[in-house]
């Protein structure tokens, strides 16, 4: 650990942001703080709406800044989507199409452009695209767990040196977040990517959050027990099902310590990095669970929304953790007079599914998944309280940084700066895209989600399953906004289907992937842990 790190972990969490800033130097050009979490949400999000728990740090951004309510993943996965906010570029341009690739790091990213253009550049938390980052003037990223990290006593690589922290990890990325802001910003303006691990599976709370909601019964979602009638195969052939997939002992936490300790279970490894007083929690909390699931023999619906509950308690629980840290960003921040001097985002990789259509995970192109959180604040630029409804991807998050910094945007970069949104309090431009872009590609591999690509618009979504099938489905998201009937073949729709249809050629032009089923036999011949891309 460095020094200022071990600086902060040494006082308590509120003083530490007071007693390492003592200027309120203002810059020219903003600093850019971008927060990005794992598998986060807007269903759990109370300032869009959400009901099942509150964000009140999350809410804040919302209310002193923008709320975005439109934006997309163009492929719901980490790494995929981690490549394209890099380079603002689509996977098949980028290199990076599954998680079983590798980045190409001596491409164009904005981060080694604001560098170029004299940011101070870092990086803490979960990267998740197997080679090392470049353009960073400090990195320190998550390993184990091929890259996902650990929640308890996790491992980094700090600009190349291997790094054991005590701790939670969302605690300990905040803390490296805090300390690189206290070691630059005297220098420069920065650009900090706070990437946490939280609140991917399997969904571990701070100690401090253990057994938080175990009295609390949650709202089941209302396509929890989704037939699929009337969809394709796709949704019925998945693998990621709260009835048949989620795990007794990693997801659900049903092993006793003494069966955790014997071995041979997931569960070993992470148990085994926590404090003995930690385990010791973890045992009373979860003693309960386990006794309840061996005592009450349940079988269909009702075991399938006992293990809802069982997964909502862990996964907002973590989300709590998070909350927090954005909380103390924004307070460290503020003692350092900084605050309204720097943009600050908050998103996910993608969203995630909470039991909708009996789901978890992500993959698909269906609106939980494909939908990202994205708040932004920035009192410069930004009307406090605005909302909009502007189409925007994960490719532009690039372009729209580097705007802010006076930074000319590469015209290689597919994505759009989404400055004239937020100066504008959220109106959509007349000359705006028509349309989102999504493609995904990582079958047969976990969870078994089929290749798919589509676009959806301000009010439609097309979608083809290509590969091993040829499918198409077809969604109106204002009177279906669940997606629960495909409405492609219906002669009602046959002038909407299309209008669409076109719309997705030209948008494939745009976006050059203008033969998707057979252009990706032929890239990337790389990595191939997962699968054979040829088949």
């Amino acid at each position: 650990m460095n020094k200022s790190i071990k600086a902060v972990y040494a006082l308590p969490m509120v003083a530490a942001g007071l007693s390492a800033c003592g200027s309120d130097d203002v810059r020219e050009r903003p600093n850019i703080i971008f927060i990005m979490t794992d598998d986060h949400t807007t269903q759990a999000m109370s300032c869009y709406g959400g009901n099942l728990i509150e964000t009140p740090n999350m809410d804040r951004l919302a209310e002193e800044g923008m709320r975005f309510d439109n934006v997309y993943a163009t492929n719901a996965l980490s790494g995929p989507s981690r490549a394209c906010i890099l380079t603002g570029k689509l996977g098949h341009l980028n290199g990076f199409t599954d998680n079983a690739c590798r980045f190409d790091g001596s491409q164009q990213t904005f981060p080694k452009l604001l560098q170029e253009a004299g940011y101070k550049t870092g990086i803490v938390g979960k990267w998740h695209l197997i080679s090392e980052p470049e353009g960073f003037d400090h990195w320190s990223i998550v390993t184990g767990q091929e890259e996902q990290g650990d929640y308890y006593s996790p491992e980094f690589l700090e600009n190349g040196t291997p790094v054991t922290e005590d701790g939670y990890v969302t605690d300990v990325i905040t803390d490296k977040a805090l300390a690189f802001i206290d070691d630059v910003r005297e220098e420069a303006p920065f650009m900090l990517m706070l990437h946490h691990k939280a609140p991917h599976r399997n969904w571990m709370p701070a100690p401090r959050h253990l057994g938080m909601f175990n009295d609390v019964t949650f709202p089941e979602p209302e396509t929890l027990f989704d037939d699929y009638e009337g969809r394709g195969e796709a949704a019925r052939s998945q693998d990621m099902s709260v009835a048949e997939t989620l795990q007794d002992d990693w997801d659900l936490k049903l092993l006793t310590r003494e069966e955790i300790l014997a071995g041979n279970n997931r569960l070993y490894d992470v148990y085994t990095r926590m404090p003995e007083e930690v385990q010791h929690k973890w045992d009373s909390v979860y003693a309960p669970r386990i006794a309840e699931y061996r005592s009450r023999k349940m079988s269909g619906k009702e075991l399938v929304s006992w293990k809802y509950q069982q997964y909502m308690r862990d996964y907002l629980a973590t989300v709590t953790s998070v909350d927090e840290s954005i909380g103390r960003v924004l307070d460290h921040l503020e003692a350092c007079g900084e605050l309204d001097n720097t943009i600050i985002v908050y998103t996910s990789d993608q969203g995630f599914f909470l039991g909708e259509h009996g789901w978890f995970d992500k993959r698909f192109m269906y609106e939980e998944c494909q939908r990202m959180p994205f708040l932004v604040r920035y009192p410069a630029a930004v009307k406090a309280g605005s909302v909009t409804s502007a189409l925007g991807m994960n490719i532009d998050f690039g372009p729209t940084f580097l705007d802010f910094a006076g930074v000319d945007v590469p015209e290689d970069m597919q994505g759009r700066s989404l400055r004239p949104v937020l100066e504008n309090e959220g109106t959509v431009p007349e000359d705006w895209r028509e349309a989102v872009y999504y493609h995904y590609y990582e079958y047969p591999a976990e969870h078994l989600v089929k290749r798919h690509y589509g676009i959806r618009t301000a009010d439609c979504k097309l979608i083809h399953f290509y590969n091993d099938i040829d499918q198409w489905e077809m969604y109106d998201m204002t009177a279906d906004p669940h997606e629960l009937r495909n409405v492609h073949e219906d002669p009602a729709y046959s002038s909407k289907r299309e209008e669409m249809h076109a719309l997705l050629t030209k948008v494939q032009q745009e976006y050059q992937d203008t033969d998707p089923c057979e252009k990706e036999k032929v890239l990337f011949q790389g990595d191939r842990r997962f699968f054979d891309r040829t088949k």
